[in-house]
């Protein structure tokens, strides 16, 4: 279901779209078989489990340890060498949905804590001396990796079964 129209706090919607785009992910994985789930239907190459990891990582690296510099094992790990999405051996459904929502409670508590015009920490993602964006860029940034990923997603369902719509 889409957030609430009505909502007219930049932090609350910012959170609502962040939830919906979670469910919307969830649900076009969920009923596919696990063949459809790792292999592609697209010249680009990439299977919807890993466009599911990068969205795990992608939030991991702009919130964790993007806006609070938070130390975080491999935070490029969605990827190989030529940037070429990838798995990591275990990966799962199950798993990788539990490690979305596990990050996208870790985003509200973080979220939560901070004012959106409250500039990154230094030490994480940024280094010294980087011009460091906002809770309120980073937030917007990754509503439209979501986005975007999520359209994908559209199509890459519909090919493997017909399925489309929100």
């Amino acid at each position: 279901m889409l957030p609430d129209q009505g909502l007219g706090d930049t932090r609350e919607l910012h959170l609502a779209w962040l939830r919906y785009y979670r469910s919307t992910v969830e649900r076009k994985l969920t009923g596919l078989s696990e063949e459809e789930l790792r292999t592609s239907r697209l010249p680009s190459g990439w299977s919807p489990l890993e466009l599911l990891r990068h969205l795990v990582f992608m939030e991991r690296r702009w919130i964790r340890w993007g806006f609070t510099a938070e130390q975080v094992d491999d935070p490029w790990g969605d990827a190989d060498a030529d940037d070429q999405w990838r798995l990591a051996p275990g990966d799962d459904l199950d798993g990788l949905l539990g490690r979305l929502q596990a990050g996208g409670e870790r985003t509200e508590e973080i979220v939560a804590a901070a004012e959106l015009g409250a500039s990154a920490a230094v030490g994480g993602r940024f280094g010294a001396g980087a011009e460091v964006p906002t809770l309120n860029w980073i937030l917007f940034h990754v509503l439209q990796e979501y986005a975007r990923h999520v359209g994908q997603l559209d199509v890459a369902r519909e090919l493997a079964d017909g399925r489309t719509g929100e």
